[in-house]
This record gives C-alpha cells, sequence and structure tokens, in this order.
C-alpha cells in the first residue's frame, strides 16, 4: 500500500475518533490540559508528538497541491508542537489552552471534515 493511502486512512480514522471521544466526553480535554501541567505527563507527550511528526515527515514529506498536503501539514504540526512543548512547556500550554476556548468548536469541525476528506480519498467512497 502506498504511504500516502496508509497516512490517509491513519490520520482520517485518528481524526475522526478523535472527534467522537471529545464531542461525546468533553471533560477529557479538560483533564489533558490539568495532565499538562505535571512535567512528567508533558515530557512524554512532547516526545510521542515529537516523534509521530517526525516519523509521518520522513515517510510522507510531499508538498503537492491535493490531499497528500494535508497528512504532510499534519507531520509538520505534530512536530513542531511537540518541540513547542519540549522547549518552552509554558508558554506553548498557555497558548494551546488559549486556542482551545477560544476555537474548540470550529477545530472539532474542521477535524471532523479533514477526517472524512482523508478516509474518502483512501476508500475513494464520493469521488471529487
Amino acid at each position: 500500500m502506498e504511504n500516502s493511502i496508509f497516512l490517509a486512512k491513519f490520520w482520517g480514522w485518528y481524526l475522526i475518533i478523535f472527534f467522537f471521544i471529545l464531542s461525546f466526553n468533553p471533560k477529557r480535554i479538560k483533564q489533558i490540559f490539568e495532565d499538562l501541567k505535571d512535567e512528567k505527563f508533558l515530557i512524554i507527550s512532547s516526545l510521542v508528538s515529537i516523534i509521530i511528526g517526525l516519523l509521518n515527515i520522513l515517510f510522507h514529506n510531499i508538498w503537492e497541491p491535493n490531499y497528500k498536503l494535508i497528512i504532510t501539514l499534519i507531520g509538520w504540526t505534530s512536530l513542531f508542537i511537540g518541540l513547542s512543548l519540549f522547549v518552552l512547556p509554558k508558554q506553548t500550554v498557555s497558548w494551546l489552552k488559549f486556542i482551545n476556548v477560544k476555537l474548540v468548536q470550529v477545530i472539532y469541525m474542521l477535524l471532523f471534515f479533514i477526517g472524512l476528506f482523508l478516509l474518502n480519498v483512501a476508500y475513494n467512497v464520493l469521488p471529487y
């Protein structure tokens, strides 16, 4: 299976699952931000984010103006957030809290539609 299709399936399912978890259990996001105050959780989270972002970039750094760009941007975003959490933890956590509070519903819906789009590309349900 081509890397792009595999990653479209992976990120599509991940984003859809993430959307439903946060939609049906909104307390979970508050719990995550509370856990980010703990340095151990913060370090583990940042390292996981760096690893996922770096692997995504190494396997898929394609800058074509189609669905492949979305996959590449997800990898770069993950790497950037992981590095930010590791290097500037307090500033990044406060920035993430601000973004979450102000744009939470927009972010949820955006994640949902990106996930649907990637799954549609991967499984070719509706031609686009």
